[in-house]
């Protein structure tokens, strides 16, 4: 199967995953990416089974109302029953690196509002170590140097995402040669440092099952 071919397979699984659960009244969570969008494209056909969507990015919000699917604010929402979403890298213990698309900070706020974080994949984005993808790290402008510098300190080799501004108007550093044993204190660590919005290691708040599509069909795994 292609890598397209395996996104589908987990978008499809995460339909199935969710639809016993639909009412009336509610509102999913849903994440960025191009795996996250081929869940939103199927998400079209259920758009009369729920109210409708929070989105972490304003790409995905364009995408879901293009779909016809209502988008609210997160504080309008409260919590919501799922929040669905990819990764950059997962783990046994299904933490993540996640931000490839800059949406680090919306998605750990709407996954830390979920009852629920479904992470969908390819069979590409299971790792034993986290770190071979660049962690990124999203940083209000004036602290940059700062917190670039704060980051050698901790054996990363930071680089500026040029031209990347983030939806809450900061930028992005992306973490290289960083590989990472304790992603829980790590994930802290990086946080204490002044200036850091915060940062694509979704540890504290991992996923709760991982669907994956591998070439034998879609896994679903729960942490280790």
């Amino acid at each position: 199967m292609t890598q397209d071919e395996l996104k589908d397979a987990v978008a499809a699984a995460a339909i199935e995953e969710i639809r016993p659960r639909l009412a009336g009244d509610t509102l999913l969570g849903i994440g960025t990416g191009s795996t996250t969008n081929r869940f939103i494209d199927r998400l079209a056909a259920l758009r009369h089974d729920f109210r409708g969507a929070v989105a972490s990015s304003e790409a995905s919000a364009e995408r879901l109302r293009g779909h016809g699917i209502e988008v609210f604010e997160l504080n309008e929402a409260g919590s919501v029953p799922f929040y669905i979403d990819g990764a950059d890298e997962v783990n046994a213990h299904l933490h993540m690196i996640k931000g490839g698309g800059a949406a680090l900070t919306r998605e750990k706020v709407v996954a830390a509002c979920a009852e629920r974080f479904i992470c969908i994949a390819d069979a590409s984005k299971r790792v034993e170590r986290l770190g071979h993808y660049p962690l990124p790290v999203e940083v209000i402008p004036m602290a940059r140097s700062y917190v670039a510098r704060e980051l050698v300190k901790l054996g990363a080799d930071p680089v500026y995402r040029q031209g990347v501004v983030t939806d809450n108007g900061n930028q992005i550093i992306d973490c290289f040669e960083f590989m990472i044993d304790d992603p829980e204190a790590m994930e802290a660590r990086l946080n204490a440092i002044v200036g850091v919005v915060t940062n694509g290691l979704f540890a504290a708040r991992g996923a709760d099952v991982l669907l994956l599509g591998t070439a034998q069909g879609v896994e679903r795994l729960l942490p280790a």
